[in-house]
């Protein structure tokens, strides 16, 4: 029998089929305790609308494996962070012509200043490599990518967003 925590892994996310919830880092930890299953996971944001479907998801896919009693519990502490993207889910996103986010490092002790006006950085194209992109909308088909352009190749893609 595959071990709940296999089953899991391979969940794939609703909104980035191209990454397993363990590529996401969404899939925090999998317990199996006397032929129950404990499965937690963390949003990538406290209103994300994709939340019931991954845990429906995973409810299918353990229940199919022959796990019958199975727990998804959410866990909003610490805070999910892109830097929990695995580099195997940062290598499928630009496979899939996704800009994957940028490391940001740990979050700083003490007050968050609060900055109105989005972060300015370099992303490169997935699609031929090239530095000289830019952004069209902070919002693309889901809250947690922007829509970007290539100015070499001239092609529209998605970025996902440091968090």
């Amino acid at each position: 029998m595959t071990t709940a925590l296999e089953v899991a892994s391979a969940v794939r996310d609703p909104e980035l089929p191209v990454l397993t919830l363990a590529d996401l880092g969404v899939l925090r930890d999998v317990s199996e305790t006397d032929g129950r299953v404990v499965v937690t996971i963390t949003p990538t944001y406290s209103g994300c609308p994709a939340i019931d479907e991954m845990g429906a998801d995973l409810r299918r896919s353990l229940v199919s494996a022959g796990y019958e009693d199975v727990e998804v519990r959410l866990s909003l502490s610490p805070a999910w962070t892109t830097d929990w993207i695995s580099d195997e889910g940062r290598s499928k996103l630009a496979a899939a012509g996704i800009a994957p986010p940028s490391r940001i490092g740990p979050a700083a002790a003490g007050p968050v200043p609060l900055n109105l006006v989005p972060p300015s950085r370099q992303v490169t194209c997935p699609q031929c490599g090239s530095p000289n992109t830019s952004e069209i909308s902070r919002f693309g088909s889901t809250a947690c990518k922007a829509l970007r352009r290539c100015h070499a190749c001239a092609e529209p893609f998605e970025h996902v967003k440091e968090i």
